[in-house]
């Protein structure tokens, strides 16, 4: 089919934990504090009772954080003229690039002693950076999986139906 992808992936940030156990895990933590801070409020330290409140609400408010960055998106297509990238922020932000297939190579950088890295994608003169919250597994999967469709992509047409 012309103009079909010959490959496509969407990738997004995993969150294990979904919005019933964040709800769950919050009462929790919700009623801990709450019944430490009555034991120190009979104490007589009733201050203690308002910081043991901020600290929910500090709670709370990084995972609402963590789960708006999951809302980051980043689908990648292979087209037959070109390498698609399209990035799409949790603001709404879309940012997109094209790289020529020709010339791609792909690689998989990895920041010695950590799990942080990304998959460096360079064509032309040209350097994306792509999948920054995956694994380091994830990103050595996909890279894989990326380099055999652009080799897939550069067979000449009679030898790509094999």
């Amino acid at each position: 089919m012309p103009g079909a992808a010959s490959f496509e992936i969407q990738l997004k940030p995993h969150r294990s934990l979904g919005p019933r156990g964040f709800w769950l895990l919050m009462a929790v933590i919700s009623l801990i504090c709450f019944t430490a801070g009555a034991v120190f409020m009979a104490l007589g330290a009733w201050p203690v009772f308002g910081f043991l409140g901020l600290d929910v609400l500090a709670i709370y408010v990084a995972f609402r954080l963590n789960y708006r960055r999951a809302r980051l998106t980043e689908t990648v297509r292979l087209l037959p003229d070109e390498l698609e990238v399209r990035r799409v922020h949790p603001n709404g932000r879309v940012e997109a690039w094209s790289l020529a297939p020709n010339w791609l190579s792909v690689e998989v950088e990895r920041f010695h002693g950590s799990n942080r890295g990304a998959i460096r994608l360079r064509s032309h003169g040209r350097e994306l950076r792509i999948g920054r919250f995956l694994s380091p597994d994830e990103r050595q999967d996909l890279a894989a999986a990326l380099r055999e469709a652009l080799r897939r992509w550069r067979l000449p047409p009679h030898l790509s139906q094999a």
